[in-house]
């Protein structure tokens, strides 16, 4: 997994919370939230999240832990995503000789 340098990672944290203070202040500017919206997608493609908050979480985490620490825990944390596929049951894989 490729990491951008932390320095990166604190910069566009820094830009993505200064653009959510405004428009918390003024939700109804569209140019406000626009930026902020893609504020949040550099830290999503930064941080490899789907999600902004997600991102911002990540992004947090990475800086305050070790390189090695962070990673440990990515590879942890259970994927929200993952689907558990199986198999129809044992019942329906056998042949219909075999019935």
């Amino acid at each position: 997994m490729l990491l951008p340098a932390k320095t990166e990672v604190a910069r566009q944290l820094r830009r993505y919370r200064a653009w959510e203070r405004m428009m918390l202040a003024a939700p109804a500017d569209r140019a406000l939230r626009s930026t902020f919206e893609d504020s949040g997608y550099t830290l999503c493609v930064l941080m490899g999240k789907r999600c902004a908050r997600e991102a911002a979480d990540a992004a947090e985490r990475y800086l305050r832990t070790t390189l090695s620490a962070y990673l440990r825990e990515q590879d942890e944390r259970p994927c929200p995503s993952a689907v558990v596929r199986r198999g129809p049951p044992v019942a329906d894989r056998r042949s219909p000789a075999g019935r």
